[in-house]
């Protein structure tokens, strides 16, 4: 009998083993269901304005979607025709087109706001439904005000609703140095924007780098999210140990954003729509653009397990 019990003890030990190292070796995402919505882009900032390397580049790595920026404006505007079918052959899909800042100055709120309609006609013409609104007011000296905060999200709405005759969504990117640096000040742009016209493109480094969870905040804005900006972000820096605000955005995987728990939460809300990866630039001097999409690229397919 006692043989038997020990023999019982055993395999139960040896199962609970197994399934712990099974744990441990699987893939972080394996463990949860691919967000069946989602899906992926890249943004071509990288590329530092040469778009058609941009384009050449990502599709030849797979990707189906990218986001341009509005320097294209200005070369194609009057032959979007061109930079249209340059997609198409390389069957990439215009995710999102970032649109530049948004003024919240009285005396440039008509200006500010053509320029927007402007380049969401363009971003139609090249088969795109999106464009990304930032700022670049944020006081130097002291916060912002809740009424300058609630001032940016009225400008986007008035924005967002002549786009939206268009057939374009307009989206707010929350941004470091830019007013909704924290998740305070997202907050009060947030329920300020009429989600009728204006929609969340939550940046996920940008987030984390100002105070906040992403993860929570995917669950937080579900209902206002329309795309997200996917990338990660390290701090502190081994070259600037002695300065607590340095950072420096770096391939997914690298840094301080809990991805996977990003990924999780976006498959908790069945969320449909674009996650397009981003990096300003390329976070080390000897890689090159494609090397770090190659990078992003991998941790999102093979660490993750979630295809392109």
């Amino acid at each position: 009998m006692q043989e038997t019990v020990n023999r019982r003890q055993f395999l139960t030990t040896a199962g609970l083993s197994a399934l712990a190292l099974t744990a441990a070796t699987e893939p972080l995402f394996a463990r949860f269901s691919k967000p069946s919505g989602l899906k992926i882009a890249y943004s071509a900032i990288t590329w530092g304005g040469n778009d058609a390397q941009a384009i050449t580049d990502l599709a030849s790595l797979g990707y189906h979607g990218i986001q341009l920026r509005a320097n294209a404006f200005g070369p194609y505007k009057a032959k979007p025709s061109e930079l249209k079918a340059l997609l198409d052959q390389n069957h990439l899909t215009l995710a999102m087109f970032s649109s530049g800042n948004v003024e919240i100055d009285p005396a440039k709120e008509q200006s500010t706001i053509d320029m927007h309609v402007a380049h969401a006609s363009f971003v139609k013409a090249l088969g795109g439904s999106a464009i990304q609104l930032t700022n670049s007011a944020r006081p130097k000296d002291r916060l912002p005000t809740t009424e300058e905060l609630k001032r940016l999200a009225f400008v986007m709405n008035e924005i967002g609703k002549q786009t939206a005759d268009l057939g374009v969504q307009a989206t707010y990117h929350n941004h470091m140095h830019q007013l909704g640096e924290t998740p305070e000040e997202v907050e009060i742009i947030v329920q300020a924007m009429n989600p009728k016209y204006m929609k969340l493109e939550l940046d996920i480094a940008h987030y984390k780098q100002g105070g906040g969870q992403p993860e929570k905040a995917v669950k937080q804005y579900k209902d206002i999210i329309y795309a997200l900006h996917l990338k990660d972000t390290m701090s502190p820096l081994a070259d600037k140990p002695g300065d607590a605000k340095a950072y420096k955005f770096v391939e997914l995987g690298r840094g301080n954003v809990d991805v996977p728990a990003v990924f999780k939460a976006l498959d908790e809300i069945k969320f449909k729509g674009w996650g397009i990866i981003e990096l300003d630039g390329v976070p080390e001097k000897d890689k090159t653009p494609i090397q770090c999409a190659q990078i992003n690229k991998d941790y999102i397919t093979k660490t993750l397990h979630v295809p392109l």
